[in-house]
């Protein structure tokens, strides 16, 4: 790996750290506003809003413009958002603003990795990606714990780094944020030192109406793909449920295991070392040639899911959700490097990133707002847990099947056509 590329992960890293930190300041906001339990989940869904509405637009924007400062343009919307919460406007709209940022940032992010490194080297890339986007959720999840709790608002409120000069950083809530913005700006400033990789695309489509066509086709040609259809399917089914599973461990941690937010949050980094565990064993083991091999593990962790249930204590926690991480990381890796690899020789990179972005953040919408009704309907949790383990473990078996059958179609072909000769 060259040196852009490390350069990469360390933008990748702090904007990613400071978008994890956010969500816990943003949910505690909600907590000392006694919002109702059913706007929680709503927080991740208008941050992944404009993911999906601008999804035919995000990815010709990356590919108009050096993707770095692409990345740089995305973190001060960023900044944007964090500095709407200081004006008190509703966590729910200020964060839908940095999943806007977030959108432009994600198919210059992951599509600047197809332009810098030749296909071979895109598993190893991806590990070195999902495993350090995954240590960004470790301990961004522990630090907006730490900054959430009294002693670190406290401690925050005590620090003097502007003697004489009055910051009108006056709560707990304010200090966390301006430490989240701090993160951001860090972030901003590694996107300036990313090179140019000199790929060049041709004139950008401006007309909405164009782009909204162009990216139907690009969409369509991506699903009928037979590779690109299974790795699409896994990877938008890994992402819906893995935003889901977040939310649903802070109400596990709190209903069965009586743990406050601040200490729930460490349970949510035990399921992120696992899957960071996962991404660096998949990147050393799976070549890309052999990635939809790991399938069956999707079909396992749904069943593992389910076994949460019978979990009363953090003893067992810790290792069981770990051991759902792994099983997470380890065959999300292969399945996200199949798909950019199809999606570059398909179409261009930032393309191909915006169809995969609309595909799993619609997921996510989907899953989160299941998951909001059936907090609304008071659904018990056990329930609540037993079907989303066994819906993840039901679509992971149909994508199996499809898969198998794509195969035996491919092999008659090849007979048929050696019929011919």
């Amino acid at each position: 790996m060259n040196r852009g590329f490390y350069t990469i992960m360390a933008a990748q890293f702090f904007s990613s750290l400071a978008d994890n930190a956010l969500l816990f300041v943003a949910i505690s906001l909600l907590t000392s506003m006694n919002a109702p339990a059913s706007l929680t989940p709503l927080l991740k869904l208008s941050f992944v809003l404009f993911y999906v509405l601008l999804a035919a637009f995000v990815g010709a924007f990356a590919d108009s413009l050096p993707k770095g400062r692409v990345m740089f343009i995305a973190n001060m919307i960023k900044v944007f958002g964090c500095g709407l919460m200081f004006l008190t406007v509703h966590p729910l709209l200020a964060y839908a603003v940095v999943g806007f940022g977030a959108a432009v940032y994600s198919p210059a992010k992951y599509g600047i990795l197809t332009e810098l490194l030749p296909p071979e080297k895109l598993v190893p890339a991806n590990g070195w990606i999902e495993g350090l986007t995954v240590m960004s959720i470790i301990l961004g999840t522990v630090l907006g714990g730490a900054l959430v709790s009294e002693r670190g608002g406290a401690f925050l409120l005590g620090m003097d780094l502007l003697p004489g000069v009055n910051t009108n950083i006056d709560t707990g809530a304010e200090a966390a944020m301006a430490v989240v913005v701090g993160i951001y700006v860090l972030a901003a400033l590694f996107n300036l030192r990313i090179p140019d990789t000199g790929a060049r695309y041709e004139h950008q489509e401006r007309n909405p109406g164009k782009l909204i066509v162009d990216f139907a086709n690009c969409s369509a040609t991506l699903w009928r793909d037979k590779l690109g259809q299974i790795s699409l399917a896994v990877t938008t089914l890994f992402w819906g449920a893995g935003a889901t599973l977040q939310f649903i461990v802070l109400k596990w941690a709190e209903r069965s295991l009586h743990m406050p937010l601040d200490k729930a949050t460490n349970l949510i980094g035990v399921v992120a070392i696992g899957v960071a565990l996962g991404a660096v064993m998949a990147a050393r083991m799976i070549p890309l040639r052999k990635s939809l091999t790991v399938i069956p593990l999707g079909i396992i962790m749904g069943l593992v899911v389910t076994s949460m249930i019978f979990v009363k204590s953090v003893t067992l926690a810790y290792p069981l959700l770990a051991l759902i991480g792994f099983l997470s990381g380890f065959f999300v890796v292969p399945m996200n490097a199949l798909l950019q690899h199809r999606g570059h020789v398909l179409m261009s990179a930032g393309h191909s990133i915006a169809v995969q972005n609309f595909n799993e953040n619609l997921s996510i919408l989907t899953m989160l707002a299941a998951y909001a009704i059936m907090i609304t309907l008071n659904l018990d949790l056990d329930v609540i847990i037993v079907m989303f383990g066994l819906s993840v473990a039901g679509i992971m078996y149909l994508i199996q099947r499809r898969h198998a059958l794509n195969q035996r179609e491919h092999d008659s072909l090849g007979l048929i056509g050696e019929g011919k000769h």
